[in-house]
């Protein structure tokens, strides 16, 4: 299993953060590059505990599609949603928020596990691995300068 932790900091409150993190019109804008959308389920606005949504995307020169369910949901400090469909054998992305002085820090878990055993495996080790941790990248990119774009005295929505 192949597991990706990154942190990212945003000059912004916690709950702009955490909400805009699992905003699905922002996610879809943040993966533009990729054609994703959401097309089942929870398909614009905040995604809540116990929702899923699927989305299409075209990842390696072909459309799949990935349903992910939020499993776990403790506003504004923490969410983790798992894979129900797709084509990876599994995947479980937590995302954590805490808020130090003025900045919000993101910190993203992602575990993945490919299909197709030991080619799977070398497949995740050459280029899954990297490719997931800029697909995180980007969104995050996408986060953190629309968080930081809102203005109010309180820095918050």
């Amino acid at each position: 299993m192949s597991k990706i932790i990154l942190n990212t900091t945003i000059k912004a409150d916690i709950q702009v953060v955490f909400d805009l993190s699992r905003d699905i019109d922002l996610h879809q804008k943040s993966t533009s590059k990729t054609n994703e959308k959401a097309i089942a389920g929870r398909t614009s606005g905040l995604i809540e505990e116990g929702k899923s949504v699927t989305w299409r995307a075209k990842h390696l020169g072909v459309y799949q599609t990935l349903t992910t369910k939020i499993i776990i949901m403790n506003k504004p400090y923490h969410f983790t949603d798992v894979m129900q469909k797709g084509v990876f054998k599994s995947m479980k992305h937590q995302h954590i928020f805490r808020q130090e002085g003025k900045n919000t820090i993101i910190t993203d878990i992602l575990e993945f596990e490919s299909p197709f055993g030991m080619i799977g495996k070398i497949f995740n080790t050459i280029y899954l691995k990297n490719y997931m941790k800029k697909f995180l990248l980007e969104r995050n990119k996408l986060i953190k300068e629309t968080a930081e774009s809102i203005m109010s005295p309180k820095g918050t929505i």
